[in-house]
């Protein structure tokens, strides 16, 4: 059931932007349109995630070859749901064109990065139970509301204070989301936050650091728990936009289809 399960980033922000959409995506549970860019995220962090906990061993020929197989394992996946690759969603080419793109693009932001990490020594924080701070798993209780996610990384600064990072394959960025994790490992692990930043594989370097204060807990618990009471109550309104484009669920709602038409 929607109602109880735990709140993450990801659904907050979709039900802020949409609550249609959360409606159609994770209540009725339309089946979603394939997007490369989406493949194209998961393959890159598996590298990035394999490449960390290598210590940094890992070639590039190791890391294209782990990329490669990713991201066609899910492509060619989706293209048996949905072989009619027009309608994918893509954005200024073509479905077939952005997937065969996106498979070259990757294969560069590899070699980028294993570029970029040799001349960027990073500590890798890591938990007091043993986790390596890389794809961690985290519950906590935000303004009455279970909350949960995954963080990309999480980095020893030189100051002793930890700073969670996450790799971005596209160009949208999301404070909230860094605000969450300072929030979580605050309250989970008892260490000190006191900035974050993003990973940008578009550009092969970090992003400025984002400064993070202590009070962000209120302003983070604010929201999850007005989307939580949303989602309870049943109010699912329909915000059709400029969005509405990029929307996965669009075929499947009649205010969609009016704007991307």
């Amino acid at each position: 059931m929607i109602e109880t399960q735990p709140r993450s980033v990801s659904q907050t922000q979709q039900y802020e932007e949409c609550p249609w959409r959360f409606y159609l995506q994770r209540v009725r549970r339309e089946t979603p349109r394939p997007a490369a860019w989406s493949h194209h995220g998961v393959a890159f962090h598996a590298f990035v995630e394999a490449y960390e906990l290598s210590e940094r061993t890992m070639s590039i020929a190791e890391g294209l070859e782990l990329f490669s197989d990713r991201y066609s394992s899910l492509v060619n996946a989706d293209l048996e749901r949905e072989p009619d690759t027009d309608r994918w969603l893509a954005a200024g080419l073509p479905g077939g064109a952005d997937i065969e793109r996106r498979y070259v693009v990757g294969r560069e932001q590899v070699r980028h990065y294993v570029g970029w990490a040799a001349e960027n020594p990073t500590e890798t924080w890591v938990a007091p139970d043993g986790r390596a701070g890389l794809e961690l798993c985290f519950m906590t209780e935000l303004g009455g509301v279970q909350v949960r996610g995954y963080i990309d990384q999480l980095v020893r600064d030189a100051d002793g204070s930890v700073r969670p990072r996450d790799w971005k394959t596209g160009s949208t960025k999301s404070r909230f989301q860094l605000e969450t994790y300072a929030v979580a490992v605050r309250k989970e692990f008892g260490e000190e936050v006191n900035r974050a930043d993003w990973y940008l594989a578009k550009t092969g370097r970090l992003s400025r650091p984002v400064k993070l204060d202590d009070g962000t807990e209120e302003r983070v618990a604010e929201r999850f728990a007005a989307m939580d009471a949303g989602v309870k109550a049943g109010n699912f309104p329909a915000k059709p936009g400029f969005n509405c484009r990029f929307c996965d669920v669009s075929h499947a709602c009649s205010f969609g289809r009016k704007v991307v038409q």
